[in-house]
């Protein structure tokens, strides 16, 4: 247990940069000028991309890190956030850590984020437990000799916790261990949160401007699967789910997709060793919101930090210094999952 106990003090110690206050500040730093790998001149990280066939026709592809691992070592799969892919920034400092400790790490990318439009009439969701079915039991069965650790950034950890809620205890027959890194689990509260002031003039605006091509893509590639001019016509998310996500995949409007969708009511199922870690001043999901102890089951962790944005947790390096990197934040993620091994 001393890896986890290492890992926990994250949690309780990290403080931000002096010069990055709040969130904000931490989040878009982070994404944005920090540095991914913790020795630059290791260069750009190298991934073997692998095109999976879909059981509906369609298909997704896996990104997986190409550096040496020792044979049995576990497996670490990480499911992006919201229009990510294993070119985000928190997923190339996984990458790092990964290859640092020789152990794999595979980057599953949701329909249509890997950088082609895919087939189906659908894209992804933040409750797609199915999907994170899927591709977790197609690892676990491409790699029997190595465990599955797995990690969920945002729309990903809601989506993976609301698999492990789903699964009970067969959750653990695929993977050891799970957790979700600053994931909205009241999807309500986070899209009411980013649908406000700032958030919308920055956060929903930068979404919606790679989100609106592609739904308007897949419109293309299917006639009359939506209102065009009502897509058009969104704002912020809460619209561009009612026109988009929600009908697409199931759901009648927003209101039942945010519902039906969160993780957070299924947290108390979870029999698998789960972490969320959220940062109390993350601009996307009011601490409000965040799960409690009594909200969870026994082997749930709740990590909350009251600094580190949204998928920020920016570290200076030396301490007092202007260079910053993110590795902080998956090498404290990283062991807690090792020591679950």
């Amino acid at each position: 247990m001393a890896e986890d106990l290492a890992a926990a003090r994250f949690a309780a110690s990290y403080r931000a940069p002096w010069w990055l206050p709040g969130g904000n500040a931490q989040t878009i730093w982070a994404a944005t000028q920090a540095r991914r790998r913790l020795v630059p001149a290791l260069g750009a990280v190298v991934w073997a991309r692998e095109r999976w066939e879909t059981p509906d026709g369609d298909f997704i592809d896996v990104d997986t890190t190409a550096h040496a691992s020792a044979p049995g070592a576990p497996m670490l799969v990480l499911f992006h956030g919201l229009e990510g892919s294993s070119a985000s920034a928190y997923a190339e400092a996984f990458a790092d850590v990964a290859e640092a400790w020789g152990v794999p790490l595979a980057v599953p990318h949701f329909r249509g984020c890997s950088g082609e439009l895919n087939r189906a009439p659908r894209a992804y969701h933040s409750g797609d437990h199915a999907e994170i079915d899927w591709i977790l039991r197609r690892l676990a069965a491409a790699q029997p000799d190595r465990a599955l650790l797995a990690a969920g950034v945002s729309l990903g950890g809601n989506a993976l916790l609301r698999w492990a809620g789903e699964q009970g205890t067969q959750a653990a027959a695929v993977v050891k261990a799970v957790a979700a890194i600053c994931s909205p689990l009241d999807l309500a509260a986070g899209g009411q949160a980013i649908g406000r002031g700032f958030n919308r003039l920055v956060y929903t605006r930068m979404f919606l401007r790679t989100m609106v091509p592609k739904a308007l893509a897949k419109l293309a590639q299917h006639p009359g699967l939506f209102d065009r001019n009502a897509l058009l016509a969104a704002r912020d998310l809460y619209a561009f789910d009612n026109v988009f996500t929600a009908p697409l995949h199931g759901f009648r409007n927003t209101e039942d997709y945010w519902t039906r969708a969160s993780a957070k009511p299924l947290l108390h199922a979870i029999r698998v060793p789960a972490l969320a870690l959220n940062a109390l001043n993350d601009p996307f999901v009011p601490a409000s919101s965040l799960p409690s102890p009594a909200d969870v089951a026994a082997g749930v962790t709740l990590w909350q930090p009251a600094q580190g944005g949204h998928v920020g947790f920016p570290v200076a390096d030396p301490p007092w210094g202007w260079s910053v990197h993110v590795r902080a934040m998956p090498e404290a993620v990283g062991r807690w999952l090792l020591a679950h091994v």
